[in-house]
């Protein structure tokens, strides 16, 4: 599954609005023989869905953009689905949120994915459609030898929380001019991350020689001839928050894409997109009728399911004016009403 984010990137001077992908995938389990079901990775039985969304930090719902229905056997890094999917994303785009190849003022787009999406068609197809990636990078022998050539302190920088404040026990380090990067787009630049672990850490043999948990990421600006001013804590920061990609494939799950129900590939489908849809709907609820409640915008999908979408009310009519009537001993009528006046103004 992929997700997209939308946000504000500081130091650039003028500031423009930038949409993230990131790109992840996930399973579905299948309880009978369904058409293109099969085997998965994780050792069950069904479909291996590729999704994108919109990353919405405001809210803890993503916007969906597409997704595709694949089988449990398809690969996690196949670049072919991967490309189909971003098309998609940015196909479901408003024209002017769109990314204009050449264009240094048109919308910045940076997709983002995990080691699954770091391959060498993908990357190049981001750069021939003109948008930034950040993926996670292999520690290949290569990456390794090049961590432990980064033996002096001085290369390595404290990286932020999401706070802003300085993380205790992370560094990051640049190792671009140590790896060959010859079949990656020009310009791409691949970081390193070395962390003290966390009880339960599963840690490579690498890891425990060293002492720290380690991770990498390659990342490359829109165009080669576009030159990225941020220091390597705020790209380490910006390629870790595709970790909010979860989210969105749990709440998903939550909503219907636990499992595809249907026998045949098209009804599948069908129910695919009537789960993004829901989606969206839930999303986009909460950025115009909830965004000043954080309680309701942060809050899971069954929360809020329960709270607004499960509300008791009844629909009456007096002269001439339709009303819908609210249970006031709810505990949430008060911002449920709230939130149809917010409506009620946003398209005004």
């Amino acid at each position: 599954m992929c997700c997209v984010a939308t946000h504000i990137l500081p130091g650039r001077g003028a500031l423009s609005a930038s949409i993230r992908p990131p790109l992840t995938s996930a399973v579905a389990i299948s309880g009978s023989e369904k058409e293109t079901a099969e085997p998965t990775w994780k050792k069950t039985f069904g479909f291996h869905p590729l999704l994108c969304y919109l990353d919405r930090p405001e809210v803890s719902s993503g916007e969906a953009l597409s997704g595709i229905v694949r089988g449990g056997g398809a690969g996690s890094n196949t670049a072919k689905d991967h490309i189909e999917v971003l098309d998609l994303a940015l196909a479901s785009l408003p024209e002017e949120a769109r990314p204009r190849k050449g264009d240094p003022a048109g919308p910045r787009i940076c997709v983002r994915s995990d080691a699954a999406g770091a391959t060498h068609d993908f990357a190049a197809h981001c750069r021939e459609r003109g948008v930034a990636f950040s993926f996670g990078f292999p520690l290949t022998q290569e990456v390794r030898d090049a961590i432990v050539d980064l033996c002096d302190d001085e290369w390595w920088e404290a990286i932020d929380t999401e706070e802003g404040d300085v993380r205790d026990g992370a560094w990051v380090a640049e190792v671009t001019e140590m790896l060959d990067l010859e079949a990656w787009p020009k310009g791409s630049r691949v970081v390193v991350r070395k962390e003290r672990p966390h009880p339960g850490a599963q840690l490579s043999f690498f890891d425990m020689i060293e002492g720290f948990r380690h991770t990498a990421f390659i990342f490359a600006p829109r165009s080669e001839h576009e030159k990225n001013a941020d220091g390597l804590d705020r790209l380490e920061l910006h390629h870790r928050r595709h970790a909010r990609v979860e989210d969105r494939i749990r709440q998903g799950k939550a909503a219907g894409l636990k499992n595809l129900p249907c026998k045949e590939v098209a009804e599948n489908n069908a129910w695919l997109e009537l789960v993004l849809a829901a989606a969206d709907l839930v999303c986009w609820s909460k950025l115009i009728c909830f965004a000043d409640d954080t309680e309701l915008a942060r809050c899971e999908i069954a929360s809020f399911r329960y709270r607004i979408l499960h509300m008791a009310a009844r629909l009456t009519r007096s002269g001439r004016v339709t009303h819908l009537r609210l249970d006031k001993t709810w505990s949430w009528a008060k911002q449920l009403a709230l939130a149809f006046t917010r409506l009620r103004a946003a398209f005004a």
